[in-house]
């Protein structure tokens, strides 16, 4: 079996890209929690615990009509591990704030020290990563067995998404970095070492990301537009009001906060598209090189038309899945359809969803003609 041989050449520009974006902002963000707040809630996090629950014994809470729980715990990870504590779990009755445990139940510790010098251990969560990480696990062992060579770049590729969101995206904008500037610059690293890893440096890879990023910037145009005459606030969900509020004291834009999560919600759609009908046009051509340009476009669009009928419903199905709950609500209270409408939560997930999905129809065409041109100019 011939050993496939590595692309050097685009590892190298993708981690060369890498570097020279990520840090200067990187290295800028040694200095953003700084506050006492956050090292405060740093320090908790860093000193949690993690416990088993042995037994639970219900009683009504002393100081309320609320029940409360008695949680026999052991603790297998942090300060106190092997040590068996008991602490009190008081519930509110209500299921969004309420941690209700049973024999077996693994949950987080947080150890607080009074001001009397007393120390006292509440329950904070459910321990949920250990699940999620063998979930991780199992999707990257399919990476591997199903992509082999491929599904290790594609881990790679992953990788390197997550830390250019975490560590680049995220605290730039912490830093008060201006978010659409931010967004552009991160997708545009993401999408070139992603193709350039996975394809290495040729005709297909340049067509894709031609396609790719004509496709993003008309989206993040039209949403541009759109919201301004719509009018969003970007102030629709809690997440964005409770950001006025952070230690770091960052005033942000909230709309072009709200534009940046449009335009990077849309680069996964876009970027599929894009290598999609740029894959296919190359495959066309290697197996008939003597197709002219216009059969090559035909051929490209025909593709382009398969791919836009599943993927604009692909955009709409997940924001519509995301707001849910406030359709069942709306549809429970018997709501009209011109106050829904007119609601800037809707009207902001109306404006996600369509500019997005006008975003991966223009990349189709503009995909097809780069890598026509492209492919015919090499040969």
């Amino acid at each position: 079996m011939k050993r496939k041989k590595i692309n050097w050449a685009a590892i190298s520009l993708a981690f060369f890209l890498f570097l020279v974006f990520t840090l200067p902002v990187y290295g800028a963000n040694n200095s953003v929690n700084t506050s006492d707040d956050s090292l405060a809630a740093e320090e908790i996090w860093e000193n949690n615990m993690r416990g088993r629950v042995l037994s639970v014994e219900d009683r009504p809470d002393s100081d309320s009509f609320f029940q409360s729980q008695w949680v026999t715990l052991e603790v297998y990870a942090g300060e106190l591990k092997g040590e068996i504590i008991t602490v009190e779990n008081h519930l509110s009755d209500h299921p969004v704030y309420d941690i209700v445990v049973e024999p077996g139940d693994r949950v987080l510790l947080v150890q607080e020290v009074m001001e009397s010098g007393e120390t006292e251990i509440y329950m904070v969560d459910y321990v949920r990563d250990t699940y999620t990480l063998w979930i991780l696990v199992v999707f990257l062992a399919l990476l591997i067995l199903i992509g082999r060579w491929k599904g290790l770049k594609t881990i790679l590729t992953l990788a390197l998404t997550m830390f250019m969101i975490v560590k680049v995206l995220l605290p730039g904008m912490l830093r008060g970095y201006p978010p659409i500037l931010l967004t552009v610059g991160v997708s545009f690293v993401i999408t070139l070492a992603t193709i350039v890893l996975i394809n290495g440096i040729n005709v297909k890879s340049i067509a894709a990301i031609t396609g790719i990023f004509g496709g993003l910037l008309a989206a993040g145009l039209v949403m541009f537009i759109a919201g301004s005459q719509v009018r969003l606030t970007g102030l629709s969900s809690e997440e964005a009001v409770m950001l006025m509020y952070i230690p770091q004291n960052v005033n942000f834009d909230f709309r072009d906060l709200l534009f940046a999560g449009i335009i990077m919600g849309a680069l996964g759609a876009v970027m599929d598209v894009g290598m999609s009908i740029s894959s296919a046009m190359t495959e066309i051509y290697r197996v008939n090189p003597e197709v002219n340009s216009r059969q090559l476009i035909i051929s490209g669009m025909n593709v382009g038309r398969d791919i836009m009928t599943t993927m604009s419903n692909t955009l709409i199905l997940a924001y519509t899945g995301a707001a849910l709950p406030l359709m069942l609500l709306f549809m429970a209270y018997e709501t009209s359809m011109v106050k829904i409408l007119n609601l800037d939560l809707i009207a902001t997930e109306i404006v996600r969803a369509l500019s997005g999905s006008i975003g991966l129809l223009l990349t189709i065409p503009l995909t097809v003609m780069v890598s026509a041109f492209l492919l015919k100019k090499s040969t």
